[in-house]
């Protein structure tokens, strides 16, 4: 029997599908919340170490729940740890504050790998769980990772959205995802990113991501939401198990008083 490979290469395919796809950001440090939202259906998991209280050890573990429950997991993290989430084995990593193509461009080089033809700056080590520890190692691990591994950048400041097109048509570029609350912040709207003008920046946003040939995303917490969202073009939507598991044990909590 083949063992099966760590890296669900899965997800880019998902995302120039042109289907719409739902998933969840979870920064709880559980995999079996993992398995319960592939379970569920949910066509991705975005685990959250920006916001997130999970460390290395943990979001691995993470990642092997969402492996054996079939589900392909992204990894929103910081700059500083995108070469370790890599090698963990991430099918994808979200990287937050976007703003520029230059900034979208030099992201692209560290998640490839330099391979004949492509340039990149990711360090090559065979021995990390992406690579089964050796057993997956060498060329064919470049290339897998290099084809199967997405690259989201996220929009979170009037700047970004300014350069929303050039963002999103950078080559490596699989999905622009838009952060509304931090948008919204960065517009002196404090969290109130269902007003007028950055409902206006939303919508501008995602359509010249979807002429520019990328996935466009964003947060959606509701039915509504994700329906004037979509008509808008986004198709990488997601909501957030926090707010699910709190409105559901609320919800319990109260039933009948």
């Amino acid at each position: 029997m083949s063992a099966q490979h760590p890296i669900d290469t899965r997800l880019p395919e998902m995302l120039r599908s042109g289907r719409r796809l739902r998933g969840v950001f979870n920064g709880i440090p559980s995999p079996a919340i993992v398995e319960m939202c592939a379970f569920a259906g949910f066509d991705f998991i975005l685990l959250d170490n920006e916001h997130g209280s999970a460390g290395l050890e943990t979001t691995e573990n993470m990642l092997r729940a969402a492996r054996a429950s079939g589900i392909p997991a992204i990894v929103r993290c910081l700059e500083h740890d995108m070469a370790r989430t890599l090698d963990l084995g991430a099918s994808a990593v979200q990287i937050p504050m976007v703003e520029t193509a230059a900034h979208a461009q030099a992201l692209v080089q560290r998640i490839k790998y330099p391979t004949r033809g492509q340039p990149g700056q990711r360090g090559a080590a065979f021995s990390t769980r992406a690579a089964g520890y050796g057993a997956f190692g060498g060329v064919a691990h470049t290339q897998r990772s290099n084809d199967g591994v997405a690259l989201i950048v996220m929009i979170e400041t009037e700047r970004g959205i300014a350069n929303a097109f050039d963002i999103a048509a950078v080559p490596g570029v699989d999905a622009v995802f838009i952060g509304p609350n931090d948008l919204a912040h960065s517009m002196g709207l404090d969290n109130r990113w269902h007003e007028p003008p950055a409902q206006v920046a939303i919508e501008s946003a995602l359509r010249a991501i979807s002429a520019a040939g990328a996935c466009p995303g964003i947060l959606a917490l509701s039915p509504e939401e994700e329906a004037r969202y979509g008509a808008w073009g986004a198709r990488f939507l997601a909501s957030n198990t926090a707010g699910i598991l709190t409105a559901a044990l609320r919800e319990a909590a109260t039933r009948g008083r």
